[in-house]
């Protein structure tokens, strides 16, 4: 050991190089989440611009640094995952996330399709357009919700575009445009309140616009369900109908029903009764406490899941449509792993953890599956709807009919859940096809 003086000194020294690689590091990543987004325009210019996705290594490579620090909690208490993702099964992806997971390999099935920007309402928006090779592709927008991302739609572009190739029609073929939300992914971050459904429902009536589509259809499950259907209810030229997989029908019957009111109960059948039951088990369990939490305090939410990408992975597999996922233990399973962390991986680059929580603060006390909060009877076109199985709403006909006006299209799917599109492209285009035939 030195004496005292020469210790100290040394302190010092270690303490300013310390210092200096903080700072340097926190710069470092600064510039490769900044290098991340797409370059913002001009609020008035209306241009349509090339875009392709390219992360810096050096964020790529403070990803994994933090993956492989993580600070683990204990392990649950209980057998299940009733308590968040479990603790040996979360190390293992995140051990895989950390290590062998390639992000290149992602950003290439995004590059592997044409993609824009375009400034709407001052926000920049990113968006795939395939146009079909078929001639009278029918023109449709897909919106994704949270925890999803445009990669949740990727393996469906190829059934809709050329339906052929997958036992469909060519006169089924579609135009696709999947557009990122405001806040999410490769999209502009609002640095404003006041992005409701209604605001990007109108963002996405320009999108098309200025693609130069004057008849179309719309698409959204989750809160892209809110979305679509506030595009209903505000009839922009040129929208022909929309679909959705998470339809806004709790009407007050069913409310009723919900809240344990026996004369609501009775009146249903036994199909509708379980259905009631399974809703009521799920939202009883606390399976939205996360939807709580987003809604009241998004901000004090991001803090954590922005300083590690280990604890946004465990918070965004609290939600139901991981419930039967097998974090990759299943390879024949959809989503596979890599397809997982492609998503959560896109969050945490962008740094868009703050920024797309807020879509809960910004409809706090809407409910998504409300038919009074989305104003449902107020929907001026035509609405497609198809129910799966391991959803936890599994919307009922007689719901539906009484909670939209014109209900064109119903459908309960065999198999499938909260994102089915994900699970079962094929499938899920199957329904697309049979929902909008009519409007053709």
């Amino acid at each position: 050991m030195g004496t005292p003086a020469i210790q100290s000194g040394r302190a010092r020294c270690s303490t300013v190089r310390l210092a200096a690689y903080a700072i340097a590091l926190v710069m470092s990543v600064s510039q490769s989440v900044r290098a991340a987004q797409p370059h913002r325009a001009a609020a008035d210019d209306t241009s349509i611009r090339p875009f392709r996705a390219h992360v810096p290594d050096s964020a790529i490579a403070d990803m994994r640094r933090r993956l492989q620090m993580t600070r683990w909690p204990d392990k649950e208490t209980v057998a299940d995952a009733s308590q968040g993702a479990q603790l040996a099964r979360l190390q293992e992806l995140v051990r895989y996330w950390g290590t062998d997971y390639d992000w290149r390999r992602g950003e290439a099935k995004l590059n592997a399709f044409p993609q824009f920007t375009t400034n709407i309402d001052g926000v920049d928006i990113h968006f795939i357009h395939v146009k079909s090779r078929h001639p009278n592709a029918m023109p449709l927008i897909i919106t994704h919700g949270w925890p999803g991302s445009v990669f949740e739609q990727l393996k469906l572009i190829g059934p809709l575009t050329d339906p052929t190739k997958y036992g469909g029609r060519a006169e089924d073929a579609f135009d696709v445009v999947i557009p990122s939300l405001p806040g999410f992914g490769f999209s502009g971050r609002p640095t404003d309140a006041g992005w409701s459904l209604e605001r990007i429902g109108g963002a996405w009536a320009v999108l098309m616009s200025r693609l130069g589509y004057t008849r179309y259809v719309a698409q959204g499950g989750d809160w892209g369900a809110g979305i679509v259907e506030a595009m209903g209810r505000q009839a922009p030229p040129g929208l022909l109908a929309i679909h959705t997989n998470f339809p806004a029908v709790i009407t007050a019957d069913v409310g009723a029903a919900l809240g344990g009111d026996k004369a609501a109960l009775a009146a249903m059948s036994e199909k509708e009764r379980a259905a009631v039951k399974d809703l009521g088990d799920y939202v009883g369990s606390g399976g939205l406490t996360y939807l709580a939490m987003m809604g009241a305090r998004p901000q004090a939410v991001a803090y954590g899941l922005t300083d590690s990408p280990a604890g946004l992975a465990g918070w965004m597999l609290v939600h139901s449509g991981f419930t039967k996922w097998s974090y990759g233990m299943d390879p024949r399973q959809s989503p596979s792993r890599d397809d997982v962390l492609d998503d959560f991986s896109l969050y945490w680059l962008t740094n868009t953890a703050a920024s797309s929580a807020r879509i809960y603060w910004e409809n706090r006390g809407k409910n998504l599956t409300s038919a009074g909060d989305q104003k449902s009877a107020e929907v001026k076109v035509p609405v497609a709807i198809t129910v799966f199985p391991d959803e936890i709403l599994r919307a009922q006909e007689s719901w539906a009919r009484h909670a939209f006006p014109k209900v064109i299209y119903f459908h309960e799917a065999e198999r499938g859940g909260h994102f089915a599109m994900w699970e079962y492209p094929e499938l899920f285009a199957t329904e697309l096809r049979a929902a909008f035939r009519s409007l053709r």
